[in-house]
């Protein structure tokens, strides 16, 4: 499981204008089952993604396809932890620790 922390690095003037093709790829990304939450940080410096994949490297190609990351309006920094404990609602998320 991956964390997804984005920092604007672009005024928000610039944010918003992205903001509906930004919003799409999100829910893209929901359809194919690759994100679980997201939503603005407070104060409103970036957003906050938490994503599944099979690897890191997939994430980071996932994330290179960003309006916001394709138009230089973010940085993006990824986490990867193993989910050996979660919620019910997330009970299909949970990992074993690797042997």
């Amino acid at each position: 499981m991956f964390i997804l922390e984005l920092t604007y690095t672009a005024p928000l003037e610039r944010i918003d204008a992205l903001l509906p093709a930004h919003v799409a790829w999100l829910e893209q990304h929901y359809a194919t089952g690759a994100f679980l939450a997201s939503g603005r940080k407070v104060p409103r410096d970036g957003g906050v993604i938490i994503a599944v994949a099979e690897s890191r490297s997939a994430i980071e190609a996932l994330v290179a396809t960003d309006p916001f990351a394709q138009g230089g309006a973010t940085e993006y920094r990824i986490t990867e932890f193993v989910a050996t404990t979660t919620a019910p609602a997330l009970a299909l998320y949970r990992e074993t620790l690797p042997s």
